[in-house]
């Protein structure tokens, strides 16, 4: 194994993990989740929160497996994406402010593990589909994928809640 491959394998290992966990805490607090999507304007809140729980979750366990990498790389910067324009840009870069820095961070290591491959240890290279497209190719795929993705998602649900009344 060579710094290549630790690298890929940590990739896979912090985004796909890190993806699991959210899934699974929006899956068990599905009701909250729904709440809060709806709260920040989404339409069929709960078809929302349930389909952000089994995408993070399949996404993160692909990204994990090393299966079908470009795709589920999609999926996170597409999950990212909704992300960012219904929540995060409006809140600046910083994390702390609520802003975008974690769910830019997410994606764009995402695009990276596509451009790089899932390595040696993974269930693409067990298939023999690694090599199938190449870098630049993938990476293309998982963003391009994954930002047409958010914008159907924000098209046809996400609407900007209107701004709560000042009181005087």
């Amino acid at each position: 194994m060579n710094g290549v491959d630790v690298a890929r394998y940590a990739l896979r290992a912090v985004i796909g993990g890190t993806m699991i966990a959210h899934g699974v805490r929006h899956g068990r607090t599905l009701e909250g989740t729904a709440g809060w999507f709806g709260s920040v304007g989404f339409r069929r809140p709960r078809l929302q929160a349930a389909a952000s729980a089994v995408v993070e979750i399949g996404a993160g366990a692909a990204l994990v497996a090393g299966a079908a990498t470009p795709l589920a790389a999609s999926a996170v910067v597409g999950t990212m994406g909704v992300a960012a324009r219904s929540v995060h840009l409006p809140h600046g870069f910083f994390v702390v402010n609520e802003g975008c820095e974690f769910v830019l961070n997410l994606s764009t290591a995402s695009v990276a593990l596509a451009a790089l491959g899932p390595g040696r240890f993974s269930v693409d290279r067990a298939l023999g589909l690694d090599e199938r497209l190449g870098g630049p190719q993938r990476a293309a795929l998982a963003a391009g994928l994954g930002l047409a993705a958010a914008a159907t998602q924000l098209a046809v649900y996400w609407r900007r809640p209107e701004p709560e009344p000042e009181e005087n």
